[in-house]
């Protein structure tokens, strides 16, 4: 009998056990005559049948090691996500898999799943608050925020001096038209945590998108001086200098952080939409990445 083929999985292989089952092989018995009478013949009895031992079973798949799962975080999505997806597979009940399959999931745009990943661990564990967390911004991510706010409701709640879950509300409350709590959020969450350059950009483009160019400038500024000040921040901030006509200095922000490609394709964007009537109309919306 053949081997069975090894079968592997993404990221981790796993052998299979297997055995090469003995021949069946017969044995054959005679006797000679009991008298001097003319022989009589004897037919041979075959034995039994030896019984071939049973195919060894596959062994288990394993889990991976906490220094394989630390590896497989420095990968990139595609591969961190098959890497989590087959430890979810290993063991549904993981849910620190299944919040890193979340993540990963996210990270390529692949909200609906993500979003599914996360709840399929609040099955689980209904006050895992990381997987709370994962599927609000899944939701946030693919502008469904009316599905994160009973999740980050939740967790600020459950947390209450937690600022992230407050500016995240005021995401969330903007993309169902709750303008003013959605102020009212980001507000409170400054007061929680003075200076935050991610509250102050998402603060600055809400006043953005409602033709409100110097308020969200002034807040911008504040928000790039910041020491924790992401790209994202500094690429809003050109977006509304660009928008307002400032494009000198808009251009000088997109040099500093993105390759000739990308600046020059912004630089075009910016040069046409500051001629338009209504500039600022559509800010809000290109920078809603800044605000998940």
């Amino acid at each position: 009998m053949r081997p069975r083929p090894l079968r592997r999985k993404l990221l981790l292989p796993l052998s299979l056990a297997f055995a090469v089952l003995p021949a069946l092989t017969l044995a054959a018995t005679g006797a000679p005559a009991a008298s001097p009478k003319p022989p009589a013949t004897v037919a041979a009895t075959p034995a039994s049948s030896a019984v071939a031992p049973p195919a060894a079973a596959p062994a288990p798949p394993r889990k991976a090691t906490a220094e394989e799962r630390a590896i497989a975080e420095r990968l990139e999505p595609l591969a961190r996500a098959a890497f989590w997806a087959h430890e979810v597979e290993i063991d549904p009940k993981d849910t620190l898999a299944g919040v890193r399959l979340a993540g990963s999931l996210r990270a390529l745009g692949r909200n609906d799943e993500a979003a599914s990943a996360a709840e399929q661990v609040l099955v689980v564990d209904p006050e895992n608050r990381d997987a709370l967390l994962e599927s609000a911004r899944a939701h946030l991510a693919g502008g469904s925020g009316f599905y994160a706010i009973p999740a980050l409701e939740k967790l600020r709640n459950m947390e209450p001096r937690d600022w992230r879950y407050v500016s995240l509300l005021g995401v969330a409350y903007e993309q169902v038209s709750r303008n003013d709590e959605a102020e009212a959020a980001w507000r409170q969450a400054l007061k929680m945590s003075p200076d935050n350059p991610a509250v102050l950009s998402n603060l600055a483009m809400h006043y953005a998108a409602r033709g409100q160019g110097s308020e969200a400038e002034r807040l911008l500024r504040q928000a790039a001086a910041q020491p924790g000040a992401s790209l994202q921040v500094r690429q809003n901030l050109a977006l509304i200098l660009g928008l307002q006509g400032k494009l000198q200095e808009a251009e000088r922000l997109e040099r500093i952080d993105l390759p000739p490609e990308a600046a020059d394709a912004n630089m075009a964007y910016l040069r046409a939409a500051s001629s338009g009537p209504r500039p600022l109309a559509d800010a809000g919306k290109l920078a809603a990445a800044a605000q998940r």
